[in-house]
């Protein structure tokens, strides 16, 4: 892989996965998008795995400290210059697994604050699309941008087949889809940071 050139800005993004599971589609696009990231340049995404994380209580809070797993996990976020939330739909809605990694990195300080977002999933019918409503919701308290376009959410038992038996991502179109998603993610967190590509 050749050398990014000094003058491009490098943008770091924790990306999440809503879905525990090996073998979803979430953490296939979650996979996908670091793959598809080693041919952007500038842009330099690390999987977050949020299955160490307790449920949030705050009877693990000791003098303004959290339990070992949450203060590695917070300082991820805090250390990322955006976010890639794979997040798919549980009951109309975001899955417990995030919504618990979210509520500990929203413990004082938050360290989600002023940074971009982009959210993707994939599921049945709507392919998850309404856990973005949520998710984008969520965001709003937490002062997480979220870029408005292009919006995805793939339904994963339509044809074409998008994704393998141990879920991975293999569609061309989708994976182009998902680039579009991350060029766009690049590039409103840099505006927000006062930067150009």
């Amino acid at each position: 892989m050749a050398a990014i050139p000094s003058n491009v800005p490098i943008v770091k993004v924790a990306a999440l996965s809503g879905s525990l599971r090996k073998g979803s589609c979430n953490q296939g696009l979650i996979r996908a998008a670091v793959g598809i990231s080693k041919r952007i340049n500038g842009l330099e995404i690390e999987h977050v795995d949020i299955t160490p994380l307790p449920f949030l209580n705050t009877d693990l809070e000791v003098n303004g400290t959290y339990p070992p797993a949450v203060e590695a996990f917070r300082q991820k976020i805090l250390d990322a210059d955006c976010y890639l939330f794979a997040s798919p739909e549980y009951n109309y809605s975001v899955t417990a697994p995030l919504k618990n990694a979210i509520d500990w990195a929203s413990r004082p300080p938050n360290v989600w604050a002023d940074k971009a977002a982009a959210i993707v999933s994939g599921g049945g019918g709507w392919g998850g699309g309404r856990s973005h409503y949520h998710l984008r919701q969520i965001g709003v308290f937490l002062d997480i941008h979220f870029i408005n376009k292009p919006e995805f959410y793939v339904n994963v038992f339509q044809p074409p087949a998008k994704f393998d038996s141990e879920g991975n991502l293999i569609d061309d179109s989708t994976k182009e889809r998902l680039k579009e998603v991350l060029l766009s993610l690049y590039a409103f967190s840099l505006r927000l940071e006062g930067k150009s590509a």
